[in-house]
């Protein structure tokens, strides 16, 4: 949305952002403090909570500052990057779904599009200019 000026009419009021007031009970908050308790990390130590990035960006900012070589940035391990077949994903997911329903059709048909029916876009029009009418001289 881009700024400007506004009418006061088209201003709203700040309160009627506001959300409404909720009435919650005891049991409700203690049962929120416990979720927020037991989710919660007292100890920020482990290698899941390493940050590599900001190490390796701090790094390359001290080689390069020391007119040094960056260090080379480390090979991703073998079999790290998984592919997965879209087609047969999705073939799984529609045949649990046909499952949890009671279909039991086999797997889903898979249609080719017919020949010949894509859609093909036609160029835009490009508009003509008008040009202004001239004014007659006026002779003097």
């Amino acid at each position: 949305m881009r700024g400007g000026l506004r009418w006061p009419d088209e201003i709203r009021d700040p309160s009627e952002l506001l959300p409404q007031p909720v009435e919650l009970s005891d049991e409700e908050i203690e049962g929120a403090l416990a979720l927020m308790d037991t989710m919660t990390h007292d100890d920020l130590d482990g290698p899941e909570f390493r940050d590599t990035y900001t190490e390796a960006v701090a790094e390359l900012i001290a080689a390069k500052r020391e007119h040094r070589e960056p260090p080379a940035a480390p090979e991703p391990a073998e079999g790290s990057g998984q592919l997965v077949d879209l087609m047969a994903a999705l073939q799984e997911s529609v045949s649990k779904a046909q499952a949890s329903r009671g279909e039991d059709d086999g797997p889903a048909d898979v249609h080719e599009m017919p020949a010949g029916r894509t859609a093909k876009k036609k160029p835009a029009k490009k508009a003509t200019a008008k040009k202004p009418a001239r004014k007659p001289r006026k002779s003097a």
